[in-house]
């Protein structure tokens, strides 16, 4: 396609020059397309490619996903492209791609809203069409050890999300017996917290006894936490708290075991800096609750080949979850503006007669977005550069375009740092304001040019 050239006409309005479009031409001439089912497969190859059929259905069992790729691999394929559809694509890409086939993984709204197409067996030869003339493209996936890592951060995340509900089925269970352990401590799975409803659980019932298990640095005196701590114990009442613990502490165990295959996981992974001899500067910082039980920062550190904990906003537990989520190689992406794309952090500008009708970025579940947005949440009142960034848009455009605009500039810094191996340094919010106070300053002396003034400073 010859790129568009602007002229102007006789009336001296800027006109386009006519593009030439080439006819489409078939890229992949080896390719096959599959439309997933629970139970079913549809399975389609170039005409030519098979005696009986281009089309042939399999089941989802194990040796089923086999033949399919021994059917494939006898058709001289190179290239499948399937749907992601729920989690039923995930055994058929990992078996494929073992057999050195290329997958491609579609959103299914690229091929969506075709009429015509109501069976699985067009649906399957639609996707091997499309897939030939190259009007596909691949979703992005991390490299395997990536994946890996991300398929136990994402369990641990739903293991917490389980962990938490028997806290409130605990915070229930003491409201019932009107035990305000609520009221007496900030947090009842803290050490006072656990350690007064174990006490409950094991059959003490004096409000002075349980306050004995205070510890010194809470806020609240012993007797204010026995005057909370008098209830009305009914056997229904402590075993359902019974109950509620056990699960709570189950869920606690596996935690544990899941942090242990998440060590073991980053131990297999390449490094990129040696922690030894290029140790990471100490921080004072106090590990998060919920945190995992092993040294995630240099971990994170020894793979990526940079410490992302320096950016302000992004701590150990957030830099693992963005490195599981992008991966450690940023050649996915040509530039910085792809990534911003992809974690739909830039706005898309809808054109349409020369004038931008809309300009917002759209709505998007990516993970890896929602980090960059914590991230740019916690630099609100930071002394930095971001902090004083997001500052100044909170005051123009409000707290949401802040955000967006923020989590933005957080992954432009993270690409950059990710893809050249640099280290990263916070030039401070004073350094802002100044070339923010610069640049102002510029356009005003710009504007006064145009109109024939002249901007003087006054004296301070």
């Amino acid at each position: 396609m010859k790129a568009q050239k602007k002229m102007k006409g006789k009336s001296g309005r800027a006109v386009r020059e006519t593009v030439k479009l080439d006819a489409l031409a078939q890229i992949n001439l080896h390719a096959a397309g599959l439309d997933i089912g629970a139970t079913e497969i549809y399975a389609c190859v170039p005409e030519g490619q098979d005696v009986e059929s281009t089309v042939r259905v399999f089941g989802t069992y194990t040796p089923d996903l086999q033949a399919l790729a021994d059917w494939l691999v006898h058709c001289e394929v190179e290239s499948v492209a399937l749907e992601s559809t729920g989690v039923y694509w995930i055994p058929v890409f990992e078996i494929l791609e073992e057999r050195g086939l290329q997958v491609y993984l579609v959103n299914a709204r690229q091929s969506k809203n075709v009429a015509g197409r109501k069976s699985d067996v067009l649906d399957c030869q639609w996707l091997q069409q499309l897939h030939t003339y190259g009007l596909l493209s691949n979703s992005f996936r991390p490299e395997e050890e990536v994946c890996a890592l991300r398929a136990y951060l994402r369990h641990r995340g739903n293991l917490l999300r389980h962990r938490s509900a028997h806290i409130q089925h605990m915070q229930k269970a003491l409201q019932q017996m009107n035990v305000q352990l609520t009221q007496a401590v900030s947090d009842i799975t803290g050490g006072t917290g656990l350690r007064i409803i174990r006490a409950i659980v094991a059959g003490e019932r004096d409000p002075q006894s349980l306050a004995q298990q205070r510890d010194p640095r809470c806020a609240k005196s012993e007797a204010e936490i026995a005057q909370a701590l008098t209830g009305n114990y009914r056997a229904e009442h402590v075993f359902a708290l019974q109950q509620a613990l056990e699960l709570y502490d189950f869920y606690t165990q596996q935690i544990h075991a899941c942090d242990a295959e998440i060590e073991r996981q980053f131990s297999s992974m390449a490094s990129r800096v040696d922690v030894e001899t290029h140790p990471l500067p100490a921080v004072t910082k106090s590990r998060a609750k919920n945190a995992p039980t092993f040294d995630v920062r240099t971990q994170v550190y020894r793979v990526s080949g940079v410490d992302l904990t320096r950016i302000d906003g992004i701590d150990a537990v957030l830099a693992q979850e963005i490195i599981s989520e992008v991966g450690l190689d940023m050649s996915a992406w040509p530039t910085v503006k792809h990534f911003a794309s992809w974690l739909r952090l830039a706005p898309r500008n809808d054109v349409s007669g020369g004038k931008v009708l809309r300009s917002q970025t759209g709505k998007t579940g990516n993970r890896a977005a929602q980090a960059f947005r914590m991230a740019a949440q916690a630099v609100q009142r930071s002394d930095s550069a971001l902090g004083a960034f997001y500052r100044r848009l909170k005051s123009k455009y409000g707290a949401m375009q802040a955000t967006t605009a923020t989590a933005h500039k957080i992954a432009r810094i993270v690409y950059h740092l990710l893809k050249h191996q640099e280290e990263y340094i916070d030039p401070g919010a004073t350094y802002y304001e100044e070339q923010y106070r610069s640049r102002a300053i510029k356009n005003l002396e710009r504007k006064a040019a145009r109109l024939g003034m002249q901007v003087i400073p006054t004296a301070t």
